[in-house]
């Protein structure tokens, strides 16, 4: 027999800090180590790190394209494809505004429309990096304008071939999967009169 819980306000599963040590401060990740009270009355560690946050845009042209980016990402010592995107400037940077600047500074482009997606959060358990998406429509081609220390290409591909490189696995890159995915669903949404 199934019976019907009450859900836990979430106050009763917040966790209280008790103490905050800063373990390393570096130029774009802080990485801390917290003691905190449980909700059960017990204490507990946790380990995470900050960052300011970023954006990612999917550009979208009237054909149904979509430019993308190949570029090295160190860590994994991979060429990774992605779709367009950076870290904010400040904590408090409009996200649209910077989403613009990235488009126009990895891709050449501006756009007349750009829709929000939401937010992306790339590993909630260690990192409070926030990640707005975006979609970019109403393209206007310009002149790449890269960071000096960024190196990418860009590549184009039909939005229905990157749903299936996600699909296939083929796009590990998690804020591309998750604008590619919710933009497609938007453009169904929109193609049946629902947005």
């Amino acid at each position: 027999m199934k019976t019907n819980k009450p859900v836990q306000a979430l106050a009763e599963k917040a966790e209280e800090t008790l103490s905050s040590e800063l373990l390393f401060n570096g130029r774009i990740v802080h990485l801390y180590h917290d003691t905190v009270r449980l909700p059960n009355g017990a204490v507990g560690s946790r380990e995470y790190v900050r960052h300011i946050g970023g954006v990612c845009v999917l550009p979208l042209d009237a054909d149904g394209q979509v430019t993308c980016v190949r570029q090295y990402r160190y860590p994994f010592g991979e060429v990774l494809t992605e779709l367009p995107a950076g870290k904010l400037d400040r904590k408090d940077e409009d996200r649209a505004l910077a989403a613009l600047r990235e488009l126009r500074e990895e891709t050449g482009y501006r756009c007349e429309k750009l829709t929000f997606l939401g937010n992306f959060y790339s590993s909630p358990a260690i990192l409070d990096e926030v990640i707005g998406l975006y979609l970019a429509e109403g393209l206007t081609a310009g002149e790449q304008d890269l960071d000096e220390d960024e190196f990418l290409s860009n590549i184009r591909y039909p939005l229905a071939q990157l749903v299936d490189e996600v699909q296939k696995g083929n796009i590990p890159d998690g804020k591309s999967q998750a604008a590619i995915l919710r933009t497609a669903d938007l453009l169904r949404r929109r193609a049946e009169g629902r947005e």
